[in-house]
Formats: C-alpha cells, sequence, structure tokens
C-alpha cells in the first residue's frame, strides 16, 4: 500500500527534516516564464543552475518520465555562529557552507524515498541540482511562503534551511489546503539589509550584484563590490540574518557550529591545490580550479588583514609574482589596499588583467 504523506512526513522528521510536504508533479510554467524574464534581463549574472535550462528544472517530467507527485523535505541548518579564533586573519563562511547540510538531507529524502521503491514505485531523489526548482516545488508542496529575499521561509524554521524533493510516480496526494500564507507582511528588512542592493524587487535577485553569487562566478571580481565583500569568504548571510523570523530563532540555544565558519586566510593562501580542494571542494568553485578560492582570500585578506603583518606582506607579494595573471592582478588591488608597495616590475606587467588593476587611480 502507497504511504500517505502523512506517513512519510513522519519518516522525513524522524530522519532530521524540519518539515516534509507533497505537491503533485506539473510543469512549474509560471515559474519557468520568470526565469526566462530574468535571464533575458541579464539578472543571472552568468549563473547557471536552473538557467542553465529552464525547461527541465521547472518539469519534474524531465527528471522522472511518468512523475505524478513531489514529496518535498527541508532540512534546518541554523547554528549558533562559532566565536572566531583570535590573533588570526579570517575569512567569514556563510552558514549554508559551515557543513555538507545536503547529505544530510539527501539521506532523508532517501529514508522517504525507499517505502515508495519498496512498494513498487519509481522515485528519485533530487537536491542541490539545476534539475528542479527547489523552491518553487516547496512553496507548492505547502513548506513554506515565498519570501521577499526569495528563500523559502519555513513557519517556525525560517529560512535557513535546504531543500530537495522525492520525485515519484506514486499517486500522493498532499494534505495542506492552500499555500502557506505570506509571512512577510510589509517588513523589507532584507532588501535594506543586502550589502549590495542586489534584492532589485521583492523575491528578485540580481546575480550580478549578489556577493553569493560572485564569489563563485568566474573571471574576475567586480571592483565596485570588492570592498563591499567584507570578510566573506564564502557564501553571504546578511538577507536572512537580518530577517525576523531567522534573528528570533539565532537568539535561542542551538548545537555548536562547525569548524568550517571561519578559514584562516593565510591557510588558505599558502596551501596547494589538492589541499585546499580536499578540504573545500564541497564548495561550489568555477572549473574545479581552487585558483579561484584563492582570489577571494586574497580580496578578504586585504579588507580584513594588517598590512604591517610580515606574514600578510610576504604573501601579497607572492601572489604578486603568481604565475596566474588573475591572481597577480588581484594581488596589486589587494597590495594597495593593504598600503603595501608594488613593485616596479608589476608596473610593466604584460598582462592585460594585471595592467587594468596597476592603471586604477
Amino acid at each position: 500500500m502507497t504511504p500517505s504523506i502523512g506517513e512519510l512526513r513522519t519518516i522525513g522528521l524522524a530522519a532530521g527534516l524540519c518539515a516534509v510536504g507533497a505537491a503533485d508533479a506539473a510543469p512549474f510554467v509560471e515559474v519557468r516564464n520568470e526565469i526566462e524574464r530574468r535571464r533575458a534581463e541579464g539578472l543571472h549574472g552568468g549563473m547557471q543552475f536552473t538557467f542553465r535550462n529552464p525547461s527541465r528544472s521547472t518539469d519534474p517530467q524531465q527528471v522522472l518520465a511518468g512523475a505524478t507527485s513531489l514529496v518535498v523535505g527541508a532540512y534546518d541548518y541554523q547554528r549558533e555562529a562559532p566565536i572566531p579564533p583570535n590573533g588570526l586573519a579570517v575569512g567569514r563562511v556563510a552558514a549554508y557552507s559551515w557543513e555538507d547540510h545536503y547529505a544530510v538531507l539527501r539521506n532523508a529524502l532517501e529514508t522517504i524515498a525507499a517505502p515508495l521503491r519498496a512498494e513498487g514505485h519509481r522515485a528519485v531523489v533530487v537536491a542541490d541540482q539545476n534539475h528542479l526548482v527547489d523552491r518553487a516545488a516547496a512553496h507548492r508542496a505547502g513548506i513554506g511562503w515565498w519570501g521577499k529575499s526569495s528563500n523559502i521561509l519555513v513557519p517556525g524554521a525560517g529560512s535557513l534551511v535546504v531543500l530537495g524533493a522525492v520525485v515519484t510516480d506514486a499517486e500522493i496526494a498532499p494534505d495542506h489546503p492552500e499555500p502557506v500564507a505570506d509571512g512577510c507582511g510589509t517588513c523589507t528588512q532584507c532588501l535594506s539589509g543586502c550589502p549590495t542592493g542586489a534584492i532589485v524587487e521583492p523575491g528578485v535577485i540580481d546575480a550580478r550584484r549578489c556577493l553569493a553569487w560572485l564569489v563563485q562566478a568566474d573571471g574576475m571580481f567586480p571592483v565596485e563590490f570588492r570592498e563591499a565583500l567584507g570578510d566573506r569568504m564564502y557564501g553571504c548571510d546578511d538577507c536572512q540574518d537580518v530577517c525576523p523570523p531567522n534573528r528570533v530563532r539565532m537568539r535561542r540555544p542551538s548545537r555548536a557550529g562547525a569548524d568550517e565558519a571561519w578559514i584562516d586566510l593565510l591557510d588558505v593562501l599558502a596551501a596547494d591545490d589538492v589541499s585546499l580542494m580536499n578540504r573545500l571542494g564541497r564548495w561550489y568553485i568555477p572549473h574545479r580550479d581552487p585558483d579561484y578560492v584563492r582570489r577571494n582570500a586574497l580580496l578578504v585578506l586585504a579588507n580584513v588583514a594588517d598590512g604591517t603583518d610580515p606574514a600578510v606582506r610576504a604573501t601579497v607579494e607572492r601572489y604578486l609574482e603568481s604565475p596566474n595573471p588573475m591572481l597577480r592582478a588581484h594581488a596589486v588591488w589587494a597590495a594597495r589596499r593593504l598600503d603595501i608597495v608594488l613593485p616596479r616590475r608589476v608596473a610593466t606587467d604584460p598582462d592585460a588583467l594585471v595592467a587594468i588593476e596597476v592603471a586604477r587611480p
């Protein structure tokens, strides 16, 4: 007998999820139209994910032909932020990347898929992929409301959740009569709290301004947002940190944060490729090239470090000699921000990227 959504919810909650809901597997037509509109306007900023192929990511049939239902789950990763280490130049990591939260989510979704498969149904788990618009699926499944930050807010948990789904050909009737009521009301704290003004209207993000995307984008980091990057080594939580439902939760006791909430910048900039990828390879890194981690670390070092520290000076000077022109160019910016005098040879660097940085006022 096919399990009901109530039974599947019990299984999912026992596996660590904070919310489970069901929805039909019809295409997300309105969402597809909106994704295509934003892509046409350039708001994706080169981001792929669900922008890569909207006709696929908005149609569960592309995940599983004959799919009839979605069982959507949310995993609450809210944690109490650990205190940054003293005496080190460190970069901050967004809470959604302190550890591999998606591993927990996938395992929980697999426990939901198991009884469906046992009854002879097909069931495919999708999470953190460009195969399905997970926020749209969560909204349809009654998991939460679509906030002005563009995140799904789960009643009682807020937006500090990761989302995924089981796409199945089992007929699972939803047990929520209507979508979760909007809880944002007149609040616009996420819009005003974004350090770069990336939330250009309620629910709409211009990725070209979003620090969470820019640290993942390839090429040169936009100079106009380098100071705004501050100490953010990976990701940005600002729109979630100012959100009232999340702020209420953050005042509650919670289990300790993971070690990767703070990153020793000099350690990152001294590490070899294999060490960096072994440690941070779960992050989205363009082309799986660890030099992009180093790029971000150079910028953050310039924002938080003391330019008179010999170790800091030696690191920046070493990167001015990097064989990678992208890193040399960012090292030029870092050196100037830290009041480190550029070697005379930098002025004649033959690479255009470096020349542009040298020519800046």
